[in-house]
């Protein structure tokens, strides 16, 4: 039986796909659909899509799956016919990325969560039955236009930083779990109008939707498919393009070009930038945006004192990294300074 994890180094597969030249498609999806068995239904994926050469980052819970992915181009056909021979999962919506290198992804995760998304709701009586309606692009571009409608952008600050609907409401936080209570309280004084939620492939915008109504909110809808359809639609179609800047995604490559349009700044020098970074320092990796000049200058670390950390001789840096984790490290615009790695 072949082994259910990967064994081999990430930096080495990393360094393969980054020299493989098979073309590789980028897709992300996700369905809620009652899971009895996520540890067997994990394992039985696994060997299925390892067979494939698929590769990605796959969560599966009792509440379903959520699933970002990059698959061979010449095995895409084989994938679907895979996906879809899957009862719950028969003509799930694939989103293709917007703009695909094919080096989104160097090793197959697949995890077994309590949630497929980190939501942060204990009240039993919650449920995804009841959701908001569907939109699709020019639905969603029709309901926008009606001054009536608040549309709110349902993804993390420095998601929005980079790219966001026009006229979008941000709830300014760092994780799903900090914004939907912080939604409803910002909404409250709207109950009565169209609320519009969004976010990057539809999945947390479809559970807030749902999480609002039952708080009580009446007119909910959300993006089908997210920024990532709609995108396709407004360009397949010719619709009014409504989204501007990068669409930020949770892959090696930190973002999708949509507009031209640079809506955000370097957190260093503040000159117009929206490409993200992880520090270089490996003790810090800090997700900030950085200019090419700063990249440069600064060697891709977001602070002096990590500039000189990765001066260190390797073994030194290894010894005063030993202990240190940093769990989920990002530039909040919030803060007055870049958080600075204390040697």
């Amino acid at each position: 039986m072949s082994a259910l994890h990967n064994r081999i180094s990430r930096k080495l597969l990393k360094e393969r796909i980054l020299n493989d030249p098979t073309p590789r498609t980028t897709l992300s999806f996700y369905r809620y659909f009652p899971v009895a068995d996520p540890p067997a239904f994990r394992n039985a994926m696994y060997r299925s899509l390892k067979e494939l050469g698929v590769l990605g980052r796959i969560y599966i819970a009792t509440e379903g799956i959520n699933a970002q992915i990059s698959v061979p181009a010449y095995q895409l056909e084989a994938f679907k016919s895979y996906l879809y021979s899957i009862k719950p999962l028969e003509g799930v919506r694939l989103n293709i990325a917007v703009q695909d290198d094919g080096k989104s992804f160097y090793v197959l995760d697949i995890k077994v969560r309590p949630k497929i998304v980190a939501d942060g709701i204990t009240d039993p009586d919650f449920s995804m039955e009841k959701k908001g309606a569907y939109l699709d692009a020019q639905a969603f571009n029709r309901l926008t236009d009606d001054p009536n409608t608040i549309v709110v952008d349902m993804r993390n600050h420095y998601e929005y930083e980079v790219g966001h609907f026009e006229n979008a409401i941000e709830i300014p936080s760092d994780t799903f779990r900090e914004q939907l209570p912080m939604a409803v309280k910002m909404l409250e004084p709207y109950k009565d109008r169209n609320i519009v939620m969004y976010c990057t492939g539809g999945i947390r915008c479809e559970k807030a939707s749902a999480y609002l109504l039952h708080k009580g909110f009446r007119n909910v809808y959300h993006l089908e498919g997210g920024i990532i359809h709609y995108v396709h639609q407004v360009r397949s179609l010719g619709l009014t393009n409504k989204f501007h800047g990068k669409n930020f995604v949770f892959d090696q490559r930190l973002g999708e070009r949509v507009t031209d349009e640079i809506l955000a700044r370097c957190h260093q020098c503040g000159r117009p930038a929206d490409t993200h970074v992880n520090c270089a320092n490996d003790a810090c990796h800090l997700l900030f945006i950085q200019c090419d000049e700063c990249r440069e200058k600064m060697k891709g670390t977001c602070s002096e004192a990590c500039y000189e950390f990765i001066h260190l001789p390797p073994e030194e840096q290894k010894k005063r990294r030993a202990g240190i984790s940093r769990g989920r490290n990002i530039f909040n615009k919030s803060r007055q300074r870049l958080e600075v790695f204390d040697k």
